[in-house]
């Protein structure tokens, strides 16, 4: 899996996809990244921000290396969200 070659453990993973079956912490999650374009998913500061506004939704505590390896991972993914096909992909990877 893609995610664990950052660094990033299954069970951060597992607690966070149970977590977005939340209907309420999905809605705010959503509405986070709405509008949110390819550049800005490969700016460094874009995505941090991001993921401290997500786990702080999901008052999931990260570690600054979890942190970092969430950041690394999302930008060397170079996700299009106007790409069906690149989300298709991640959904498929966190199934």
């Amino acid at each position: 899996m893609g995610y664990q070659q950052f660094g990033i453990s299954p069970a951060l993973v597992d607690r966070i996809k149970l977590k977005m079956k939340n209907p309420a912490v999905k809605e705010r999650i959503k509405n986070m990244i709405n509008g949110i374009s390819k550049q800005e998913l490969q700016d460094t500061a874009v995505v941090r921000r991001l993921v401290r506004n997500a786990s702080a939704v999901m008052n999931e505590k990260l570690t600054s290396s979890q942190e970092e390896q969430i950041v690394k991972f999302v930008i060397a993914q170079k996700i299009d969200p106007g790409n069906t096909f690149h989300l298709i992909r991640l959904w498929g990877m966190f199934r």
